[in-house]
Order: structure tokens, then sequence, then C-alpha cells
């Protein structure tokens, strides 16, 4: 247990250089002059403050977020207006947007950039400043197959395929293809049909998706497949690994598959597996030995890649084989870990939304007890909550300080204006592991609390179960934190059990604040006639209810939920049914709306889909573009002195209404693209948002702005007569 201290600066240091004499004096009186001189003091604290902070305004390292438009100034920094205009910045979303617009990294090493202009590293480096992604370039000239001269022979250039060799095959049509190929007459900057393989041609590989770690977790062994067969993911899903960037060695390096975030392919891991496999690398098994609390790391010469897509692969005695490409393991049938599997390992996903290892902002109450869970103080969740239950501090938080993965039950009490924080330290992912033990009870994670009580998960993985929540609690907050939809997955990602809610609030007045999570569907269940609707408010999350035609929130039995909503950036998959929304803006919702209060809130930027009943919106889709059609042949009938042809109106509509329908490259949790927009999405989805940023959880990210900086900047830096092009490798 420990007791959070808060670190202030010395109210009293004015008052401690006067004189003793003084001191004294004042001391008789009642501390007069020392009330003053604090006062004073804060003044003064402020003033020092400004002054340090006028000093670091000097350099573009150290300055605040605004200063850096008038640097860019000194030194001739163009704005890209195709990207957007900057916003207010006393604003916290303008000023997100405006650490996009105008890059500090782009404004810090803008002159560098001049002087390297025409370079092929280059264009890598505008990539991780300007937009923040990982990039390679390709001189794709270099790629043509040509008749060379015979007193002058480049043999490593313009080979035809080998077909006897797999790994090269298998970077065919990728960002590390080096086969020869014909040339290819399309633009590689157009924006109709890219082509690539041209003499001017220059093409920019970027990856979106980021490598997060898992460090030291238990494997998941597929029974129903053999006790020999293990996932990476703890989940029991496919799961592709990825690989852990390294670092460049010099700035003119061109970025290899060992620099980049990619998808890890078994001929390229089987070819160098010591880039890919130990410590600190992208991935690493351990086992547990005989006699030893602590699993011995499996070594490498154990390792054995395999393609374990069917599970047909035996490896030998001593072995260990592992699909890169399916995060699968197998051990030989024989000879079984019988003291468990652990791994460490990198997966790919799009931005830090859902439990995992990351950078989080963590807050609690001042003075707050803290029982920190797995660093010895204690080693589960229950013993921390019975020590709670039994001290009953007035705000209490449990730590869990190291991935892993927690089998119990978990009841919490919460008495009247209490507090309590179930959370994850930073950069850390355990996850809550939720079974069917009990047979006379719910075996969900269970929060009831008296009036003015208050509940917190953060940073939490919970599966097997959902969370339910009853009584008079007052607030309930889901931060950074994943409730996995449908309780658990199937090997192809789909859910085991895709009808059952995540989240259940039974009686209960609470108001539920969702954030940068992942959640599956929302039962309320209320007292319709006695209790006002209770408040959920959704922000920059996904709402999973794992298929159109399932319920994201709702009640039991297919009615409205006793609940009014505000989702605000976020992606809805799934019906919604409530009684009222008092706000949505910049969301994406896939499934029928269906409000019982009309007249209360709005809808702003958002996508409905057709057929919905909601309150009053403004510029929704597809409700903008049903509107343009019609007034487009509305206003070409008049000009013919003819009617509008209401079945070729109608038709037009439905053609623009499944034209801006939005697509994903990945509808189901656990798949790395899980809620990416496509890039066949339609623009007015992808630069639907207000501040023409893309609809959708990963709004906050703003993709279409980095993009067009970086198209902006690869035109200035690209020498004349070269033609450069963005091409997502994901």
């Amino acid at each position: 247990m420990i007791k959070e201290e808060t670190n202030t600066p010395n109210p009293d240091r004015l008052y401690d250089l006067l004189p003793v004499i003084h001191r004294q004096r004042d001391a008789e009186e009642g501390w007069p002059l020392r009330a003053l001189l604090r006062v004073i003091g804060e003044q003064v604290n402020l003033i020092e403050a400004d002054m340090d902070q006028l000093y670091e305004n000097w350099f573009i390292e150290t300055c605040e977020d605004w200063v850096v438009p008038y640097i860019g100034d000194l030194i001739g920094y163009r704005l890209v207006h195709e990207a957007g205009e900057p916003g207010d910045p006393t604003l916290p979303q303008s000023r997100q947007l405006n650490k996009i617009l105008i890059p500090r990294r782009e404004v810090a090493n803008t002159i560098a950039y001049r002087r390297r202009k025409g370079t092929l590293a280059l264009l890598e480096l505008l990539a991780h400043d300007v937009a923040g992604w990982p990039a390679r370039a390709v001189e794709f000239y270099r790629l043509l197959g040509w008749a060379q001269a015979i007193n002058h022979m480049r043999p490593e250039r313009g080979q035809t395929a080998n077909i006897r060799s797999p790994e090269r095959m298998d970077r065919l049509d990728g960002p590390f293809d080096d086969l020869a190929h014909t040339v290819d007459v399309r633009r590689i900057n157009s924006q109709r049909s890219l082509g690539w393989h041209n003499i001017p041609s220059v093409g920019l590989f970027v990856w979106r998706l980021r490598a997060y770690s898992v460090t030291q977790t238990p494997a998941y062994c597929l029974e129903q497949v053999g006790p020999h067969c293990y996932t990476f993911s703890v989940l029991g899903n496919a799961a592709p690994l990825c690989t852990k960037p390294e670092l460049e060695p010099e700035p003119t390096h061109i970025a290899g598959e060992l620099n980049l975030p990619v998808p890890i392919r078994r001929k390229a891991c089987e070819a160098n597996l010591g880039a890919y496999y130990g410590p600190d690398k992208s991935f690493q098994l351990w086992q547990g030995a005989t006699g030893s609390e602590e699993p011995e790391p499996i070594p490498i010469e154990q390792i054995v890649i395999a393609d374990l897509s069917q599970w047909q692969y035996r490896p030998r005695q001593g072995k260990v084989a592992v699909d890169p490409e399916l995060g699968r393991i197998a051990f030989p049938p024989r000879h079984l870990p019988r003291k468990g599997v652990w791994v460490s390992y990198h997966y790919g996903f799009s931005a830090d939304v859902g439990g995992g290892e990351y950078e989080r902002p963590i807050s609690q109450p001042a003075g707050a007890t803290v029982y920190q869970v797995g660093n010895g103080e204690y080693e589960r969740i229950g013993d921390a909550l019975n020590v709670w239950q039994e001290e009953m501090p007035q705000d209490a938080v449990i730590e869990i300080v190291r991935s892993g993965v927690f089998v119990e039950q978990i009841d919490v009490v919460l008495q009247a204006a209490q507090t309590l924080q179930i959370r994850a330290a930073n950069r850390v992912r355990p996850v809550i592991r939720l079974l069917d033990y009990r047979t006379d009870r719910p075996d969900a994670l269970h929060v009831a609390g008296e009036k003015g009580s208050r509940f917190t998960l953060d940073g939490l993985l919970i599966g097997g179960r959902g969370v339910h929540v009853t009584g008079a609690v007052a607030d309930v907050v889901v931060r950074h934190s994943t409730l996995v939809p449908g309780w658990g997955l199937h090997p192809d990602c789909e859910p085991r059990r895709p009808a059952e809610p995540s989240l259940e609030l039974v009686n209960t007045p609470a108001r539920v604040t969702i954030e940068r999570s992942i959640v599956g569907s929302i039962q309320v269940n209320q007292d319709e006639v006695q209790t006002d609707p209770i408040a959920i408010r959704v922000r920059d999350s996904v709402l999973d209810g794992t298929g159109r035609e399932r319920d994201a929130v709702g009640a039991p039995a297919g009615l409205l939920a006793h609940a009014v909503l505000t989702i605000e950036r976020s992606t809805i998959f799934g019906l919604v049914r409530t009684h009222a929304i008092e706000l949505a803006e910049n969301s994406i919702f896939m499934g029928r709306i269906r409000v019982g209060r009309r007249q209360r809130g709005c809808m702003r930027f958002c996508y409905v889909t057709p057929g919905s009943r909601t309150p009053r919106r403004y510029n929704c889709q597809p409700d903008l573009v049903k509107t343009a059609v019609a007034e487009l042949m509305q206003r070409e009938a008049a000009e013919r002195n003819e009617t509008v042809d209401e079945t070729k109106q109608q038709q037009a509509q439905e053609r623009e209404t499944e034209r801006v329908r939005p697509r994903f490259n990945g509808l189901r949790y656990g798949t790395p693209t899980y809620c990416q927009l496509a890039l066949a999405c339609a623009p007015e989805i992808k630069r639907g948002a207000d501040d023409e940023s893309e609809m959708g959880v990963f709004h906050h990210l703003y993709q279409p702005q980095r993009e067009a900086n970086l198209r902006a900047r690869l035109d200035e830096y690209t020498p004349a007569g070269m033609e450069a092009g963005i091409i997502f490798a994901s």
C-alpha cells in the first residue's frame, strides 16, 4: 500500500529570507506577515515561470506549440493550405490539429531539407517528420527490365524473375521487390490509377499501422486443436506478428524490413531468425522449468519457422515451430510444455485505443491510497481488493504493474462517496480473464455501490465475460481499455458469444464515460417509470455489436435503452436503440438508429445508416449527397424546361448512397486493420468531419491532413523531371 504524495514548491521561501527578529515579531502577532508574503510568493512563482518560458520560446525544441508557426515564418516555412487551416489554439482539439498542420520536427529541419534536396533518403525523412509515418523510398527505374550493352553489363539490375528463389518471389510486387518489370506508362502520382514502374517514378511506401508490444504474457493453448498448439494472442485468435523497427545506421540509409513495422514473413524470418528472435527483438518464447518458478527462454537453436495454417506440421523432438504470419506455435506432440508457455511479441494496430502497452495519461484523486499488484506486494487483484475492503479508504487505486493474465472473479462494492480505480501501470497491458466458475450467480466483473461512489477501469483488457454495474453508483469510467466484443475470439477472429453484452447497466443512475476504448455492446436494463434516463458518453472509441443487426446499444427484448447518448469521434457497429441522442458528431454509425425522442439533441458531421430514426441532422451523410443529386437534377430539368424524372432521381440517389457507405479494411476485433477506413472509401467520409479529418474512432490521427502535407512536401523536394507518389503499404 502506497500513499501518493504531491511535490509542491515551498510557500514560505520569501518569508524564510527575512531576519529572525522579524519572524519572531510576526509569530507574536499571529503570522500576518507570513500570510502576506505567501500571496506575493505565488505571483513571484508565476512571473519566474513566465520568464523561464520566454527563454524556452527562443528555440524550436523547447518552445510552446503556438510559437512554432512564428519560428517557421523566420525561415520561410510555408503552410500547406490544401491540408486545412489552423484552428483556435485555445481549444484542445484545435491544438492537436495544429500540431499536424505545422509539425515541429519539420520546422526544425526545414533548412537541412533544403540542403539535401534531391536525395532519396530525404523522402523517407520527410514522411517521418511531416506525417509521422515510417516509410521506404524506391526508385522504380532501377527495377525496369532493359537490354544492356555488352561492354557495360550490370548483372544485378534488370534480372528476370527466378521462380526457384522463394524469398524473392515472396517479395514480388511489394515494397521490397527487386525483380525486373516492364514499363508502366501510368503516372505514380495519379489520383485515379497508379502506375509504378517508369523512368521518372519514385515510390514512397508508408506504413500507417504501428507496432505495439506485448511483454511476457501467457500463450493461449488451443485445446480443441491439440494440447501442443498455441497462439501468441491470449484470446486464441490468429494475430500476425509485427517487426519491432530498428534504428537506421545513418541518415542516408534506405529503410529495410527490419527498420519498419511490417508483418513478419516466414521466408524473411527463416533466413535471418537472429534479427527477429531474442531479448528486445520482435518476439521471444519462454517455457516453465522444472523446479523453478521463473520460466526459461527457449534458445534460438530450437526455433523452427513453419507454415501452421492447417496445424499439419509436426516439429521434431527438441524443436518448437513458429508461424509469424499467423501468430501460432506448435510443440512436439509427445513433449508438451507442462509448466506453461509465455511469449513476448509485437502486433500491428492503428492508434493508442483500447488496452495496450503504450504511453497514456494517468490521473487519480489527490491523496489516494495505491495498492500495487504484481510486484510482490499483492500477486492477485483479489488479494488487493480484500485489503481495500478491510481498510476502506475514501479514494483508492489498485494498480497492476506487469503485463500478464489474471484469471479470477472480481466483485466490487463501494460505500457512499467512495472511489476506486482498477488500472494498469503506464506502458503495461494486463488481461483480466473472467471464466464460468460459479453456478449460483453471474460471473461478470460485478460493480455495485452506494450514492456518490465512482468506479474506473483504466488500461485493461477484459475477456471471458462482461462488466455488470448495479446500485447507486454515480460514475463509471472506462478509459484506454478493451471489453472484448463477444467476450472472446475464435481463431478466425469471429466472436465467441456475439449476442452477449460487454457492459450491462442494471437499475443504476450511473453516468457512464467511455474514452479511447474498444467495447462490445452496451445493454441498459432500467426502470423507465420511476427513474430518469442515464447518461452515456462515448469519445474516440469503438462500440462493436459484432454485427449490423445486433445491438450496439439497447435493452433486453429489443426495447429502447433508457439512456441519453453523447457520441463523439467514434465508430459504432450495430443497432443503436435509445431514449435520446443528446449529441453525435464526427462519428460513423454502421447500423440503424432508433431514438424515442427525436425532438431532443442533434447529429452533425456523421454517417447515418439509411432508414434510421434520429434527431435533427446537420451535414450528415448520405443526406448531403442525396440532396446534391436532387438539386443537380432539378437544375438540369429546369434548363430543359422539363420535370424531374423521379425514378432516375431515386436511382441516382441510391448509387450515391452506396458510394459514400464507409468501407473498412477490417471489421473484426483482433485483426491489425480493425476499424481502419479503406483507401477506396469515399472522400466524403475520409474528410467528412467538421475539421476535414476522417469520421470515426481514428479522427484524432488527422490522416487526410498528414497525407496532404506529405504530398506537398514531396512536390517541393523532388528533383525536376521526377514524380514522387505515396503508396500505402498498410
